[in-house]
């Protein structure tokens, strides 16, 4: 059976959530290995770093599974596998509610600014659901 061609936007979707692999996975050894040459990292989102810290060795366990979510989902859409289109929609619609969690708990109101992109790319991956067969 012939695989249906790949939209430029499932393979530009699965890059994002190969990104995502690539950062948590370095939150994650960055957590388990404090004071690394890796440290520094921290400066782009200190409050992230004091959140993290105050989980303990949770933190490390969600950034591995938020990096294998992740890799997996960029695999998925990458081979356009209906699993990878479910864990992507899936892993979307978590931070979604994640960043309103935020705004409204924390009132973290720059959380907000994820919700267009993120809610863009669920209504993306909506649309294309024909090419996950």
């Amino acid at each position: 059976m012939t695989q249906p061609s790949r939209p430029p936007g499932i393979t530009a979707l699965s890059f994002f959530f190969l990104f995502g692999t690539v950062m948590s996975g370095l939150a994650a050894v960055t957590l388990l290995f404090p004071g690394s040459v890796l440290e520094p990292l921290w400066r782009l989102n200190p409050r992230a770093r004091d959140g993290f810290a105050a989980m303990g060795s949770w933190a490390v366990l969600l950034m591995v599974l938020v990096c294998v979510a992740c890799g997996m989902a960029a695999l998925g859409l990458q081979r356009c596998k209906r699993w990878g289109y479910w864990m992507a929609l899936f892993i979307l619609t978590i931070n979604l509610a994640g960043d309103t969690a935020n705004a409204v708990i924390a009132h973290d109101w720059r959380t907000l600014m994820g919700l267009p992109i993120g809610g863009a790319m669920i209504v993306y991956l909506l649309t294309k659901r024909s090419a996950f067969p």
